[in-house]
């Protein structure tokens, strides 16, 4: 409503504009009859001294007045009448005010429908902030990046920056934001647990040597972090200790209150495990001789597997740590060497491997 108001008060001031020089008099021009009308009273002076020095008569006299009386009344009744105002420029100046009075609404209406958006809707204020709230988003990570750019030293704000990359899968950039809000705003056990968090994704889910460590510390720091405990049992079930990690699920479900949102993803972990666990439960109740036989036959047939091709870093992983604690060191340097040439060559893959190899100690050929 208000911008209507608006849009006619500056309507107006433009006919205003328009009608102002058009509405004022011109400066009125007074016949010059001045002269005449002095002229006609001295007549009538004349006519009464001739009068009385009997050079006219009466009659003649009267007549005389009369004339000049006729006279005198119709010039000094043109005083009174302006000189430069004529009926016709009257009528031309009340014509031309109409005419402004009347296109210049109907000019802005034209101009704007040619030119402006008459047919777009109107757009609130809540509607426009409700429009677009990933634009939003954009801009705050924007600003908060820029400002750690300016101020590197901001532990706070690497915290929260730190589960907004988690979130985006950018897992480098998460784990580098985690390192440096313990380095500058001192170690808890959330953020220890999500550092390991994002070293575990950028390698592909491998629990990597740093990503013990950094679970290792979180555990320190709060023996009942259920990140770092389920991350925890993840490192064991690819050490190949399932029944561990199946006793470390299903004590982190124990300890989980009922409404916790990460239960469902504890409880399908643990589900697969033991549906995959019948073969290694079996080979635990059997001699020690014979269980080793078994455990060797499981990590030869993972192996022939890999061999024939596929397999993913956890895979290869998994085959790597388990010939090495069975004390196949050559076969374990032997599998590391090959995961390098299958997997996809890229930084997150190399670090990984690089981290299981100083992790285990292991001694490749020369690359």
């Amino acid at each position: 409503m208000l911008i209507w108001i608006i849009f006619a008060a500056m309507t107006g001031a433009a006919v205003m504009a328009v009608l102002w020089p058009l509405g004022r008099r011109a400066p009125a021009l007074t016949a010059d009859t001045a002269g005449a009308t002095a002229l006609y009273r001295a007549q009538l002076a004349e006519i009464d001294r001739d009068l009385g020095r009997k050079l006219i008569g009466g009659a003649e006299a009267d007549a005389a007045k009369a004339e000049a009386a006729r006279r005198l009344l119709r010039e000094t009744a043109t005083e009174s009448v302006p000189a430069g105002e004529s009926e016709p420029a009257l009528r031309r100046r009340r014509a031309a005010s109409a005419i402004a009075l009347s296109c210049v609404p109907l000019l802005a209406l034209l101009i704007y429908g040619a030119y402006g958006s008459p047919s777009l809707p109107d757009q609130p204020l809540a509607a426009r902030m409700k429009a677009n709230p990933e634009q939003d988003f954009e801009l705050a990570l924007a600003r908060i990046e820029s400002h750690l750019a300016a101020n590197p030293t901001d532990g706070k704000g690497w915290s929260v920056l730190a589960p907004v990359y988690l979130r985006q899968g950018r897992f480098d950039d998460a784990a580098k934001a985690f390192a440096n809000a313990i380095r500058y705003d001192g170690a808890t056990s959330e953020r220890e647990g999500g550092q390991a968090e994002a070293q575990m994704l950028a390698a592909g889910g491998v629990v990597t040597a740093a990503a013990r460590a950094s679970l290792a510390e979180a555990l320190k720091l709060d023996p009942g972090n259920p990140r770092a405990r389920f991350f925890m049992a993840i490192a064991q079930e690819q050490d190949g200790q399932v029944p561990a990690a199946i006793a470390a699920l299903k004590a982190l479900l124990a300890d989980a209150p009922a409404d916790a949102p990460w239960v469902a993803t504890v409880r399908a972990r643990l589900e697969g495990l033991e549906r995959s666990s019948g073969p290694v439960d079996a080979i635990a109740s059997l001699p020690e001789a014979e269980r080793m036989i078994a455990i060797r036959g499981m990590v030869d047939g993972l192996a022939a597997r890999l061999a024939e091709g596929g397999g993913s870093l956890a895979d290869w992983s998994r085959l790597i740590r388990s010939q090495a604690t069975l004390g196949d060191r050559e076969a374990a340097q032997r599998s590391l060497s090959v995961a390098r040439q299958r997997l996809i060559s890229d930084q997150v893959t190399a670090a990984a491997l690089d981290d299981l190899r100083s992790e285990l100690g292991l001694q490749e050929a020369a690359r």
